[in-house]
């Protein structure tokens, strides 16, 4: 990456995808949404983007009925992906999946019934999968045990810090039938991460991306790349809808960590720079590329510089 202003480049970069909710047989659904194609689409585009992520982390809801097969056909979709650009894959558990298939199928693991949590090293990023899914329910909940579990976790700062991955957030949503599948015992959460080196909490579940703050940690929520929430619809209902899907591109800096939102869509584009651009700018002097890049009157700020980047004018 190339470094153009005063901050330095990221030291750790995360793609963050929730909510794929595949069926067998890749059944559309709700007879409607092609849930394949625009998971293919999202790895594609984060392909194209070359930022070559260290980790991939997903936020639950892998498949929409818990089925071994859409687990084995996520995997195909993803795992891939993931090992073109060198980075590694981390599921987290979602009020739709189901812990014995996605233990044995996504980790080779014997079938369980056990919470799937688990600890991954990003060199020396720690990132916690905490698992808030509840058998036979779709709210959220953590046992006792967990949240010792994860007290003892945290006991010990990592490297780079801490980054917990769960499905619920802990965080309010205005969606009003939304918050009957909230997660629970929240309070009890806060005081296990409160004052550890927990820097972000990444989460799924709402189909609607939103920001927020739980025990003083930033929370992002990633929307689906499923379906997602209208969170503008009438009040009282849950609407869905196929549309506005996206997932985020998480760059942890020294100092914080930046949550981008990516449109998951083949739109047309119509402006920007190219890479030779950048390059350009990248040659020069950082006074240089202030003139030539914030300054109105600048030449590369005319249309014909545009058009002759691929944009058409206006």
């Amino acid at each position: 990456m190339v470094q153009l202003g005063q901050h330095a480049p990221p030291i750790h970069v995360i793609a963050h995808v929730s909510d794929t909710h595949l069926l067998a047989g890749g059944r559309p659904l709700y007879g409607a949404v092609d849930t394949d194609a625009t998971v293919a689409r999202a790895f594609a585009q984060l392909e194209r983007s070359g930022m070559r992520p260290e980790a991939i982390v997903i936020t639950g809801d892998l498949t929409d009925l818990g089925e071994p097969e859409a687990y084995e056909r996520l995997k195909a979709l993803v795992e891939p992906a993931a090992e073109r650009m060198g980075s590694r894959v981390i599921w987290v558990m979602g009020n739709h999946d189901e812990r014995a298939p996605y233990a044995e199928v996504l980790f080779g693991e014997q079938p369980t019934d056990a919470p799937q949590d688990r600890v991954y090293d990003v060199n020396g990023l720690r990132i916690i999968s905490l698992d808030t899914s509840v058998p036979g329910y779709h709210h959220g909940d953590l046992e006792p045990s967990q949240l010792e579990w994860l007290r003892g976790e945290l006991a010990t700062p990592a490297p780079h810090g801490t980054i917990l991955a769960l499905h619920h957030p802990p965080i309010p949503t205005p969606v009003e039938l939304m918050a009957i599948l909230e997660l629970d015992h929240q309070a009890e959460l806060a005081d296990v991460i409160r004052g550890t080196d927990v820097r972000a909490v990444l989460a799924g579940h709402l189909h609607y991306s939103t920001t927020g703050t739980f025990a003083g940690v930033p929370v992002s929520v990633a929307a689906a790349t499923c379906y997602t929430i209208d969170s503008s619809a009438e009040p009282g209902t849950l609407a869905g809808i196929d549309g506005g899907q996206t997932f985020n591109l998480v760059h942890v800096y020294d100092d914080q960590v930046v949550h981008s939102i990516v449109p998951v869509t083949d739109a047309p584009r119509i402006a920007g720079f190219s890479g030779a651009f950048l390059d350009a700018l990248a040659a020069m002097t950082p006074e240089e590329r202030r003139e030539a890049f914030s300054n109105k009157r600048s030449t590369f700020n005319l249309k014909d510089h545009l058009r002759s980047s691929g944009a058409p004018a206006e």
